[in-house]
């Protein structure tokens, strides 16, 4: 009689693909259950996304020109803007575009729906190897920005709103609920900036940093914008960005309960980028800022 040893089975480890399997299906689930446009705008910065990484683990190889002082442009922002506007066309064909390698290319049959996008925001720090950078996208109908996307692919950081239903982080494990800062002191708050050019700016720059606990420079507006929505900076002053810096993030905070307007007061995207100031912040301090900075 021949006796056959029973085996106990272990069950075999789960392997690090199956794990990215399962993290991924979670977050196709979360995707798939935002409003269409958003599912469209998603989809479209992580597949440039996908490109991006890569182009990042190989900087030093990158073909790199200058357009201006501190100004440079990649073939990094070239194919990236390539893959958004084709992935964004596929799926809305009449929508026009604004973005600043593009330009503008006007909508089509009397669509009222234009995309607005920057390929990489801080390429400075992209092309230094930097992890502070983003692809961000906005929807705008007619005058209103509707929707709006902010990725960093390398921190797999994914900010998005929509006019009236908030403002939000998707993470692998679910969605966070992006809240202002409820900061009411100067000087416990913390302070983002892009930087000052010309002496005027710079002395109102010195007088916030006298004032506040400290403040930071990342070299990337939209992520910023996307902290002060989060409530990781309290307020945000800038002389220095163009309408795709600026569209998202201000629909952002906005729907996290924040204030975004010029140094003047004026509240329409269009009219802040035209006067060339910007104050993002909580609704506590946007008053006792704008005394600081004299206006």
């Amino acid at each position: 009689m021949v006796v056959t040893e029973k085996r106990k089975i272990t069950p075999r480890p789960q392997s690090m693909r199956e794990r990215a399997e399962r993290v991924e299906t979670r977050e196709a689930k979360m995707i798939a259950a935002l409003s269409p446009n958003l599912n469209v705008m998603v989809k479209a910065v992580r597949k440039a996304g996908h490109r991006m990484i890569r182009d990042f683990g190989e900087v030093a190889n990158l073909q790199v020109s200058q357009k201006a002082p501190g100004d440079f442009v990649s073939n990094a922002d070239t194919m990236t803007e390539k893959i958004l506007i084709e992935s964004l066309h596929e799926d809305r064909p009449d929508y026009g575009f604004i973005g600043e390698e593009l330009g503008i290319t006007p909508a089509q049959h009397d669509s009222h729906f234009t995309w607005i996008i920057d390929p990489i925001d801080g390429t400075t720090n992209f092309l230094h190897a930097i992890p502070i950078f983003a692809i961000s996208v906005a929807l705008r109908q007619d005058d209103e920005i509707i929707a709006g996307v902010t990725y960093n692919p390398v921190t797999s950081e994914l900010y998005y709103a929509e006019k009236g239903k908030g403002a939000f982080l998707m993470t692998p494990t679910g969605n966070v609920r992006l809240r202002v800062s409820g900061r009411k002191q100067l000087s416990y708050a913390l302070v983002g900036s892009n930087g000052f050019t010309n002496r005027k700016n710079r002395d109102t720059l010195d007088k916030v940093v006298s004032k506040v606990a400290s403040i930071r420079y990342n070299g990337c507006t939209t992520l910023s914008l996307a902290a002060v929505a989060a409530g990781q900076l309290d307020f945000y002053i800038a002389t220095q960005f163009k309408l795709w810096d600026l569209a998202v993030g201000l629909l952002l905070i906005r729907e996290a309960g924040g204030y975004v307007g010029s140094f003047a007061g004026a509240t329409q995207l269009d009219q802040i980028v035209e006067q060339h100031t910007l104050l993002a912040s909580n609704m506590v301090l946007k008053e006792t800022v704008k005394k600081m900075i004299g206006v």
